[in-house]
């Protein structure tokens, strides 16, 4: 089949459904110009200075990290942290935002994301099932909530990728840490989240007909792909795999599209478009 006629596949799911459920994973960040951190290759291209010193991504983002390498541990941290409110959401956002306002049940998202990039699109029901970066928490646990980092200022020697200056501190004087659940990680605060969830279950017990649209969400974290499919199966609704690489999906559950998130959001809007065209 070719690129329009699942356009036009996808398109049709999107006007039978009463709901928009946006399931997101890394690969919605790339058309961004975010950092995809898919193998070693990638991330120690992102971050050369962690390559040289041999460090991996679950090593690095690991609170374990936080307590023995601080200033290592920031100094990645942080530079994400800047980035992430440095780069406008693409322009597949504004598009999926679109079509839920189209809908009678609007738009929610489930996303392992932790960018704040739905927020920054101007989406209120968001459902960040390993946190946020604009978060911050305790690292010692001190009981303290979650707060927000609005007033951090990174201050990051690029070349080996470490944090100058004072490091951010709890009230209780322990060191202050992203409030994202990381590897190896049994002090992670998820209260945020948790409250998020129970939003995203309201909003789903009123939805008859979701469409589910995952994009860019991989199998090697399984918990995005989880979340859409178990919607699907337990709720009814359909659901729309959007990734380049990994695009297997039964048709009993829905469609499939083997590309970029925004290369795939821009032709099923071009189909919309078509279809509302023919309809006038």
């Amino acid at each position: 089949m070719n690129d329009d006629l699942l356009f036009e596949e996808a398109a049709e799911l999107l006007e039978q459904a009463d709901a928009l459920l946006v399931c997101a994973g890394a690969g919605m960040g790339v058309d961004s110009g975010l950092p995809d951190f898919r193998g070693n290759e990638g991330f120690w291209r992102a971050y050369p200075a962690l390559g040289r010193a041999g460090l991996d991504f679950t090593e690095i983002a690991n609170p374990r990290a936080f307590a023995q390498e601080p200033e290592l541990a920031w100094g990645f941290y942080g530079h994400r942290l800047q980035l992430y409110r440095d780069t406008l959401p693409h322009a597949g956002f504004a598009l999926l935002k679109a079509w839920g306002e189209r809908l009678p049940g609007g738009a929610a998202v489930f996303t392992s994301n932790v960018d704040g990039q739905f927020q920054a699109a101007g989406f209120d029901t968001v459902h960040e099932c390993h946190g946020s970066i604009h978060w911050l928490q305790c690292l010692n646990g001190c009981g303290r909530p979650p707060e927000p980092a609005d007033a951090l200022r990174p201050d990051i020697d690029e070349a080996t990728c470490r944090w100058r200056g004072v490091l951010p501190r709890c009230a209780c004087g322990a060191l202050l840490r992203p409030n994202i659940l990381m590897f190896g990680d049994g002090g992670w605060d998820g209260s945020r989240y948790e409250a998020q969830a129970v939003r995203l279950q309201s909003w789903l017990r009123r939805c008859e007909r979701p469409l589910v649209v995952e994009l860019g969400a991989g199998t090697a974290i399984p918990s995005v792909r989880r979340f859409g499919e178990a919607v699907v199966l337990e709720g009814g609704g359909r659901l729309l795999r959007i990734n380049p690489r990994e695009a297997a999906l039964p048709r009993s559950l829905g469609l499939s599209l083997p590309m970029g998130a925004l290369a795939a959001l821009r032709g099923i809007e071009a189909a919309l478009q078509r279809d509302d065209q023919r309809g006038g």
